[in-house]
Order: C-alpha cells, then structure tokens, then sequence
C-alpha cells in the first residue's frame, strides 16, 4: 500500500493512462475523497449528473505518488466506475 502522507491536498488523480480523474480533497478513512468541483466531471463525458457531490476513490487503486500527483492502477474510465459517490 501507498504512504499515505505523501498523498497532498489538491494533488491531481491520475489514471494509469494519465486521463485526469479528479483533485484530491482529502484522504478519509482508506479512501481518498475528491473535490466537489472537479469529482468526475472530466471522464464523465460531459454528464452532469456527477457534478456537485464528492466522489471517493479507493486507496486500494493507488499505484503511487509521482511528482505530486496520485497515480492509480486502473485506466481514468474504469477508476471512475469505482468511485463512491457521498
């Protein structure tokens, strides 16, 4: 499992395909919890369904930290079908 502390507030999601996934609001839990604003919306092909609630992301699907941002083990557009919506 990743170390935790290095994963930052505002720091980018990233897929393993480097499709942006979302921007870390913070880690809760196992779990790291999106922002509001920028939670799906980008890999949810336009949908705004989405928009407006935060969305989870297991730590469990972190690759790693790179370079500030937080890479996940799935591809963008099979990480989002994962995430929790609260």
């Amino acid at each position: 499992m990743v170390d935790v502390s290095q994963i930052q507030e505002h720091a980018e999601v990233i897929g393993a395909d480097g499709v942006h996934v979302g921007t870390v609001d913070h880690v809760e839990g196992d779990r790291i919890k999106l922002t509001k604003k920028d939670s799906g919306a980008q890999v949810k092909e336009g949908t705004t369904s989405h928009e407006g609630h935060h969305h989870f992301i297991s730590l469990g699907l972190v690759a790693g930290v790179e370079d500030g941002k937080v890479r996940l083990s799935a591809n963008a557009d099979v990480a989002v079908t994962f995430e929790e919506e609260a």
